[in-house]
């Protein structure tokens, strides 16, 4: 593992803002490519996703209107064991990634006769690179026996996996640590400032530090910081609740949508999708709902104990996919923002780095400019 330290403090190649898992997975990759990487982390005050997320690294369903946005998930989740094990290398961290397939449980047979349809869509636009099975209640509970009676049935993807987040996060920080990277955390940015004849000088409170190139990966706080480099980032927030339950004995295979078993053997629930602006609180409503849908699904949850519920914000585009632009006003400024941090963070420590550097990749990102929403 090379090391390359910051010779002098007051520049870097590369500066991020944003130190979640979408920055994190970037600098990672900039650093295993011999760049000088500088990561700018709000601090405890930032809104946090990647500490609130599911922990999927789900493939069937996403980009159901968006054939691009499928082939980079799919993409993302054949690159996911070399990261996994690049991580483990640099940490020893095993962030618990298992991607033996998952399934999607549905209560009723017209939610299941549409994703079906869904499904057979994508596997047409991917020209049959797209394998899924429709499963009857009993092949479903075949495949998984501690499914209820009353469920539909489920559909099958054997590319569907799920990772511990908060060890991913971890294992991502340690990393970009051991290679070299350098974290200023707790210390807002102020203002990014293009220099006349190419670079950023980014400014803190009391100091000022120039960097070649520029990418904001700051989930919500992009929207306030992509117009001071000629970038859109119209991002909203939108609440999903999640309750974990007490450590149980493995009886979960699978994971699925809204039901997983972690390796320390507690159960997540979620999700719930909610417009409530900049809340990260929790409801009895919602987190009752979330119980009911989990125990119609696995009805030995009923007796279980819940220890711990919370709330956590998504970083939402309009349309729900990505945006990955450089900025034509100032060329080296990029924007990067997504809600799948961990389904796409193989891809954004890999090809998303070559694309940063100028390197020829083999996926379009066109449709995923800011471009396609009007100012």
């Amino acid at each position: 593992m090379s090391v390359r330290n910051h010779d002098n403090p007051g520049e870097t190649d590369v500066a991020i803002i944003g130190g979640g898992l979408v920055g994190m997975s970037l600098a990672y990759g900039l650093l295993r490519q011999g760049k000088r990487v500088t990561v700018f982390d709000e601090g405890d005050q930032a809104l946090r996703a990647s500490r609130g997320n599911f922990g999927l690294v789900w493939v069937q369903g996403k980009g159901d209107t968006c054939p691009e946005y499928a082939r980079l998930s799919r993409l993302s989740a054949r690159l996911w064991p070399e990261l996994a094990a690049s991580l483990q290398q640099d940490t020893g961290i095993d962030i618990e990634l298992r991607q033996q397939g998952g399934l999607y449980i549905c209560l009723e047979q017209d939610a299941l006769r549409q994703r079906a349809e869904m499904l057979a869509r994508m596997q047409q636009q991917a020209g049959g690179d797209y394998p899924f099975e429709v499963l009857s209640a009993a092949q479903a509970r075949a495949k998984e026996p501690a499914l209820g009676s009353d469920i539909a049935g489920a559909t099958w993807s054997p590319m569907d996996g799920h990772l511990n987040p908060l060890l991913l996060l971890n294992a991502l920080h340690q990393a970009f640590a051991a290679r070299g990277g350098r974290l200023i955390n707790g210390r807002p940015v102020q203002r990014i400032q293009p220099r006349r004849g190419g670079g950023f000088d980014v400014q803190l409170s009391d100091t000022r530090l120039w960097a070649n190139q520029l990418v904001l990966a700051a989930g919500l706080g992009n929207k306030a910081l992509a117009p001071q480099l000629g970038l859109h980032a119209p991002v909203e927030p939108n609440r999903g609740q999640v309750l974990i339950t007490e450590r149980l004995r493995p009886f979960i295979s699978y994971p699925t949508g809204h039901v997983r078993q972690t390796g320390e053997g507690t159960v997540q629930l979620g999700d719930s999708k909610e417009d409530v602006g900049l809340d990260t609180g929790t409801t009895a409503e919602e987190i009752g709902k979330i119980a009911a849908r989990a125990i119609r699904m696995y009805p030995a949850l009923e007796k279980v104990r819940l220890i711990r519920a919370w709330g956590a914000l998504r970083v939402m585009t309009p349309d729900g996919y990505p945006i990955y632009q450089q900025s034509a006003q100032y060329p080296g400024a990029y924007v990067v923002t997504c809600h799948s941090g961990v389904t796409l963070g193989a891809v954004h420590a890999g090809p998303l780095v070559d694309w940063l550097l100028g390197k020829d990749i083999d996926i379009s990102l066109e449709a995923f400019s800011a471009d396609r929403f009007p100012l």
